[in-house]
């Protein structure tokens, strides 16, 4: 019941959901319960994703088969993510973008990142992050639509898992007092990060079996089931590349990782998991 407690406290803190009245009077608050509730981040990719996922499908089996349907639907299931998040994460990639491409002197680039006004970099990083993400989803689902839609579902669980690492690992340099990341000042637990690991893991075994198990007979024929699976996991490679491209410019630039962050982390790795997997799926 605990953990249920830490997970609803997550999509509270990380969503828009509304977690509130007698519910929210169960779940309780404390500093100790927001920090493990970082351990549910991957957890609430697990819906994130789900809606993405069933926005997209919804779409592709209903709109008219013509040219472009699938443009249609990644430009409404990436709305649909950025209005049940609030645009967390893409607002986290924007405000580094500004930081780190503003100042190369930490002390300035901590300080623009905390301006809430967005800049140059940061409307170039935010647009092209859309167009790649919509541009990809429209390519997989062109060439699967059950690929696509495991892609758009895994995808939202990996990239909120590598984050943890960087919690793990780099000390964190924002203004805790009043950070978006407060709780996320200390250092995550070994408890909690082996507890977003299993969220991840299930997601992979999950997404693996429908590939090679249930998707094959709607795949279309243009990727079998073993195929799904092998792009699955090059998306997953995809991901970690992204997520270590921004923990390492973090650990470089910052030596040490904000909340916005966190925020660029998800969102360069979910866009490599979809780079990688169309990847993956177009080759020959």
């Amino acid at each position: 019941m605990q953990a249920l407690k830490h997970f609803l406290l997550a999509l509270q803190f990380f969503t828009r959901i509304p977690v509130t009245g007698s519910l929210a009077r169960w779940v309780g608050f404390s500093p100790a319960m927001l920090r493990a509730s970082a351990a549910h981040f991957p957890g609430v990719g697990w819906l994130v994703g789900a809606v993405a996922a069933g926005v997209y499908g919804v779409l592709c089996w209903y709109l008219p088969p013509v040219a472009g349907i699938t443009w249609v639907a990644a430009v409404f299931c990436t709305i649909a993510t950025v209005l049940m998040t609030g645009g967390f994460h893409e607002d986290g990639l924007a405000d580094v973008a500004d930081g780190l491409g503003g100042s190369y002197q930490r002390e300035r680039a901590l300080e623009i990142m905390k301006d809430s006004r967005i800049g140059a970099f940061g409307a170039m990083a935010l647009v092209l992050a859309l167009l790649a993400k919509v541009g990809l989803l429209a390519v997989l689902g062109q060439l699967s639509l059950a690929g696509a839609l495991l892609a758009l579902w895994l995808a939202h669980v990996a990239s909120r898992t590598w984050p943890l690492l960087t919690i793990r690992w780099l000390p964190h340099v924002g203004d805790a007092a009043g950070s978006k990341s407060k709780p996320l000042a200390d250092q995550i637990t070994s408890r909690a990060l082996w507890a977003g690991a299993t969220w991840c893991l299930l997601a992979l075994a999950l997404a693996a079996w429908g590939a090679h198990t249930v998707a094959p007979s709607w795949l279309g024929g243009l990727v079998s089931g073993e195929r799904a699976v092998g792009a699955l996991g090059w998306g997953l490679l995809g991901s970690v590349a992204g997520w270590a491209l921004v923990h390492w410019r973090l650990q470089r630039r910052l030596q040490g990782f904000t909340g916005d962050g966190l925020g660029a982390a998800q969102q360069v790795s979910e866009i490599g998991f979809y780079l990688a997997m169309a990847l993956a799926m177009g080759s020959r």
